[in-house]
């Protein structure tokens, strides 16, 4: 991956294909995220996935939303998503700005699935009025941090103790990307 122009850039990687979510694909989604939130290491989701309620929250996923699935070409089966949502509903105010979530399969991981998925959804939310992206990290993910981080989101802030797992608490760095 090289930098360029403040923006990273890569070969996208040939074995997958990248589409739009369907319910269809919940399954998929559950089997990747499922071994993430039982790794304890990576996100703050504290419950497993179900397949019928993640069928459901596609089916009814916002229409200005962004979700892209990173499929194995040969196989179709599900490696990697990345959901983009509006920030909030309450006011127009926000409108602009999208959260974001990215998760790629444990095994999967450094095979540019992540910036496959980044380059497709940059593109969806810019084409649905999007001009800044926002999430939370884990302070205690480096490699997450470091993968956003190549994508050209910066760190604005820390939230101390914003996390709390297992009776541990977690700081969570605070990002953005203008688009």
């Amino acid at each position: 991956m090289t930098r360029t122009a403040g923006r990273a850039s890569s070969n996208v990687n040939p074995s997958l294909r990248i589409r739009d979510v369907v319910p269809d694909d919940a399954e998929g989604i559950c089997r990747v995220i499922n071994p993430i939130i039982e790794a304890g290491a990576y996100t703050v989701f504290d419950a497993l996935f179900g397949v019928e309620s993640e069928r459901e929250y596609i089916r009814t996923f916002p229409t200005r939303g962004v979700w892209k699935v990173a499929l194995e070409a040969e196989t179709s089966q599900v490696v990697g998503w990345q959901v983009l949502e509006p920030l909030a509903s309450y006011t127009a105010a926000f409108d602009h700005v999208a959260g974001i979530g990215t998760y790629v399969e444990l095994s999967q991981r450094r095979r540019g699935i992540a910036s496959a998925l980044f380059a497709a959804s940059f593109d969806a939310a810019r084409a649905k009025g999007f001009e800044k992206l926002f999430t939370c990290v884990r302070a205690d993910n480096p490699a997450a941090l470091a993968t956003y981080r190549a994508h050209g989101f910066v760190v604005v802030g820390t939230a101390r103790r914003h996390a709390k797992l297992h009776g541990r608490y977690i700081d969570e760095l605070v990002i953005e990307r203008m688009l």
